[in-house]
């Protein structure tokens, strides 16, 4: 069946009842009263800060759009792009996408005026639905894209190049389209994060997001009455895919558009959130926050808050220690996929399965892995190989790119570029991205090795660790450190700190400087490579 049909449900059985929430904390921030108390005394409801959605309103906003959609020419298999930050409107208008029969293709709110274009032209998408955040990119490359024969503005004061998506779905049909969707037919594009190159557009189906959502239930269990508290960017898989587990279970979700720890920890308490994702620059800034004494656990209410999970990179062990330490009553939990396997869970540590932290898993639920060497046969346990998945989620292709399609699906096989290993009891640890490995002096080094070893000092708040080139070792180990806030560190105790690790793994450069890191979390390492490799490097000796 295709996912429209949960949203359908869900209106059907649950109508009234609340779906979404979006909170803007900004908006609210001199607020001596719940946010939800100060929402009802705002006269505009669209300006308070706080806004509801109920399942069956979530329904009528799809039908809505599809049916303006519809009006307008779009035929199944047709590509309708969406550029929004997080907010309300997003998943209707997405989910309005899927039931005219189209395919949804969601923009990262990163992307530059070029980016956009290239990313409109590789996909073949015809519509493009943005907010105003993004009037100046769009308005910029407008008359560039003539494969884009519409476009539609969402929120007020319509530039003159688009048309208006408030004004419109007024005017449409709330009831839902007789468009006939199966299993196998096309559903989204989203695009690879960028982090080894220009993104590439990556094909699902939608058998491949019902089981998203079927795999995102089955590891944490939502129920109806859990609610998800989303923080990520919708466009991205990982996101999405999370929700699905509430879209599944028919439960509320709670949109926060903003990351400062007090504002986290306020939503859980206010809106009695009960599970989490975070990604792993949140976990530390709540913990830092905590330990500063900007946050008092006294004054919030977080005795719902049942799980806490984090996916989309590397987790250090240190700071699900430090994390249990300060919620030791939490239940915890990683994830591990990639947009070419439809977002998180192709690989699942579980909850129970704590003492395996550092470990990103066994294969999720309905997922088969394997470990390979370059010659595509699976390595001994324990050795290094690159990670391969196979499942109902795997994607279709690269759309229009057959090349890199080839390079990467084997069969029913997906091969990750993640290097990885098995332990003695099956769990699987991830040592590196397959292009991140730095090879010195012909010894591999895995960079997120280093990086979780020097993450454990205490002054540390986030390392990554590149390759750069050297005449005599071909390449060296640099570790880029960005310091907490009110500690200081010196390249001398760096370099103390790293004696315990094997001298051929400790790191060369020592460069004390901000972390880079995309909307989901992954360091951008291809950014740091173009910054330091090839340069002369002065190396701060004190950082405050």
């Amino acid at each position: 069946m295709p996912i429209t049909e949960f949203l359908e449900r869900n209106a059907r059985e649950y109508p009234d009842e609340v779906a979404l929430v979006e909170i803007a904390p900004h908006m609210m921030e001199t607020a001596k009263i719940t946010w939800k108390e100060y929402a009802l005394i705002q006269p505009n409801p669209e300006e308070s800060g706080r806004q509801e959605l109920t399942w069956n309103e979530f329904d009528r906003k799809a039908n809505k759009f599809a049916n303006l959609l519809l009006s307008r020419g779009i035929k199944k298999g047709d590509k309708v792009a969406i550029l929004l930050m997080n907010c309300l409107e997003w998943l209707p208008i997405y989910f309005g996408v899927l039931k005219a029969g189209a395919i949804a293709v969601p923009l990262n709110y990163r992307y530059t005026a070029a980016e956009i274009k290239y990313c409109l032209g590789l996909s073949d998408s015809t519509t493009l639905v943005f907010g105003p955040e993004f009037i100046g990119r769009v308005e910029e490359i407008c008359g560039q894209i003539p494969n884009v024969g519409q476009i539609f503005y969402v929120g007020k004061n319509c530039p003159t190049f688009a048309e208006s998506y408030d004004r419109l779905v007024t005017y449409c049909r709330s009831a839902s389209p007789d468009i006939q969707i199966t299993d196998s037919d096309y559903s989204a594009i989203y695009f690879s994060s960028g982090t080894t190159g220009f993104p590439k557009a990556i094909l699902h189906d939608h058998a491949a997001l019902v089981h998203s959502c079927r795999v995102e239930q089955n590891h944490h269990s939502q129920a109806r009455g859990d609610n998800f508290l989303c923080i990520p960017p919708l466009y991205h898989t990982g996101a999405k895919m999370h929700w699905f587990g509430s879209l599944i279970s028919g439960s509320k979700a709670v949109l926060l558009k903003g990351v400062k720890p007090e504002w986290i920890i306020r939503a859980v308490s206010e809106e009695r959130c009960t599970i989490v994702w975070l990604l792993v620059p949140w976990a530390q800034d709540i913990l830092d926050s905590i330990e500063r004494g900007d946050i008092d656990l006294s004054k919030y209410d977080l005795s719902h808050w049942r799980l806490m999970h984090i996916g989309a990179q590397p987790v250090p062990p240190s700071l699900i220690k430090r994390w249990k330490s300060v919620f030791p009553n939490h239940e915890y939990d990683t994830n591990y996929g990639l947009s070419e396997s439809i977002g998180p869970g192709c690989v699942h540590l579980g909850v129970e399965n704590i003492n395996k932290v550092g470990a990103i898993g066994k294969a999720g639920y309905g997922w088969k892995t394997k470990i390979i060497d370059e010659n595509g046969s699976e390595v001994a346990r324990g050795e290094v190989g690159e990670l391969a998945v196979a499942g109902p989620g795997v994607m279709k292709c690269y759309y229009n790119d057959p090349k890199s399609t080839a390079e990467v699906l084997h069969g029913e096989w997906l091969y990750t570029g993640d290097m990885a290993q098995e332990d003695e009891d099956g769990f699987i640890f991830l040592v590196d991205r397959k292009k991140d490995v730095i090879i010195s002096g012909g010894e591999n080094l895995y960079p997120v090795q280093i990086e979780d070893f020097i993450r454990k000092h205490n002054a540390v708040k986030d390392v990554a660790v590149i390759g750069l080139p050297d005449e005599r070792l071909g390449e060296i180990a640099a570790a880029i450190i960005e310091v907490k806030q009110g500690f200081e560190l010196t390249e001398e105790e760096v370099n103390d700190f790293c004696l315990e690790m094997p001298k051929y793994k400790r790191p060369r450069k020592i460069i004390f400087a901000e972390i880079p890191r995309n909307p989901t979390g992954k360091i951008e390492k291809p950014k740091l490579r173009q910054i330091y490799c090839g340069e002369s490097l002065v190396t701060a000796q004190t950082k405050h």
